[in-house]
């Protein structure tokens, strides 16, 4: 089943300005995030942008990148541009991986790709198991409910996203952002205009479940830091940046 990875990311972050480009190593996070992709080596990988600067790093450092307008209001809607931009009508599965997740699990990604092609699912993402009770109250930390309970072996389908949760509900996970699309659905979720429930939450997956649309959710043995403020950047940069004596 023949795969396309695509990355949107852009440098108007209204939390943290530029940070695709920040340096952690010498290195931008978003070449650490296209070079982790290519690493998992399950397709072609592109960064859907609409800044030129991101798409000069990039492509220094050795990837692709293609230029998209400016005035998408989700990632989602970015990477299905690139998509059709790209023109490649073979591809069968697009994986839409967070630009500011450097930490992604190459496993993980490798795994969620292989769930969607056994069970043939519509759309699939990852969640963590919750190993913190503060981020139950953490808006920005996204919580999923699914139907089952998450283990190695099963994707279950996840029935709500929530930001603020109560620590009693079952089957409760910390969701990592990326998705795994057949090509036909990524095509039908854009068709469909932002939910009102999508806009409150400030969640486009709950467009997917508005409009009928299945998500399966893959459990991700770890969970990696996402870069949404300049403590989570200090946080994650002395991770990598850590050399033991």
């Amino acid at each position: 089943m023949k795969t396309l990875v695509i990355i949107p990311s852009r440098l108007s972050a209204t939390r943290l300005p530029g940070k695709p480009l920040l340096k952690i190593n010498g290195l931008s996070m978003i070449s650490h995030v296209f070079k982790k992709a290519e690493e998992a080596n399950i397709g072609e990988v592109f960064v859907a942008t609409e800044d030129q600067e991101i798409i000069d790093d990039v492509q220094k450092n050795g990837g692709q990148a293609i230029l998209t307008k400016d005035n998408h209001k989700t990632g989602t809607d970015r990477i299905y541009e690139a998509f059709k931009k790209l023109g490649k009508l073979d591809i069968e599965l697009v994986m839409n991986l967070q630009g500011d997740e450097p930490l992604m699990d190459i496993e993980d990604i490798r795994n969620l790709h292989g769930q969607m092609i056994i069970t043939k699912s519509q759309l699939g993402t990852l969640a963590s198991k919750i190993i913190d009770d503060r981020f139950h109250s953490k808006e920005n930390v996204v919580k999923v409910i699914t139907n089952k309970s998450l283990d190695v072996s099963k994707f279950p389908e996840a029935i709500n996203f929530l930001r603020k949760t109560d620590i009693s509900v079952t089957n409760i996970y910390h969701h990592l952002g990326i998705y795994c699309y057949r090509a036909e659905t990524l095509k039908n979720f854009v068709s469909y205009s932002q939910s009102q429930n999508e806009i409150e939450n400030k969640l486009e997956q709950l467009r997917a479940l508005d409009n009928d649309i299945k998500i399966n959710v893959a459990l991700a043995k770890k969970s990696p830091i996402g870069v949404d403020t300049n403590e989570d950047f200090v946080a994650i940069k002395k991770i990598m940046e850590y050399k033991p004596e």
